[in-house]
């Protein structure tokens, strides 16, 4: 009887060094990497912030009105990523934000610096150096798509010249030097 005791208590100690090793084994195996998923987000922020880009300079959706009528051409170039600014008779506006009111298509002298003979308007300047801000850093997360200071001007036909200039020069000095103007192709209304 003895012995069958002794043999008890020795499978008894096996099981246990047998769970023990066991055990062991899977606690240096339960050590697992987690996946790191902060390049990820950062990875999709900049493929979001690149297709809506892409997707807000794609095409000009523009509405005519008897404030905006836009002049023809018979050019056929394609319009790239540009900040979009719209001058009617009666507004000012950047990427669909009103910036300032016109009057008969005129900026109003207390809106620019220098007065009447002053070029630079000021609410707009501020509003192209947010707008200049903003494109830098995201040209700063994606090299590829430098920044390059692209403006597309869509302005009624019969803006005058000195309000073309006005925003042509308040544009120069926010770091936006390459501007397009959006007219109509010949023949369509």
């Amino acid at each position: 009887m003895a012995e069958k005791n002794n043999t008890a208590q020795a499978k008894l100690s096996d099981v246990k060094r047998i769970i023990r090793r066991i055990l062991k084994k899977q606690e240096e195996e339960g050590v697992e990497e987690t996946l790191n998923i902060y390049p990820m987000m950062d990875m999709m922020t900049i493929l979001l912030v690149f297709m809506i880009m892409q997707f807000s300079a794609s095409s000009a959706d523009i509405v005519q009105s008897a404030e905006l009528q836009i002049p023809t051409s018979t050019s056929t170039a394609e319009t790239d990523q540009y900040l979009s600014i719209i001058i009617s008779s009666s507004e000012i506006v950047v990427e669909g934000k009103h910036v300032i009111s016109l009057r008969a298509g005129k900026v109003d002298s207390s809106l620019k610096q220098g007065g009447s003979n002053g070029w630079l308007i000021t609410p707009l300047f501020k509003n192209l150096q947010q707008h200049r801000d903003r494109l830098k850093m995201i040209a700063m997360k994606n090299t590829q798509r430098p920044f390059r200071g692209r403006v597309r001007i869509i302005a009624d036909k019969r803006t005058p010249f000195r309000t073309l200039g006005e925003v042509i020069y308040s544009l120069g000095q926010s770091e936006f030097g390459s501007v397009r103007f959006i007219v109509l192709q010949e023949g369509q209304s």
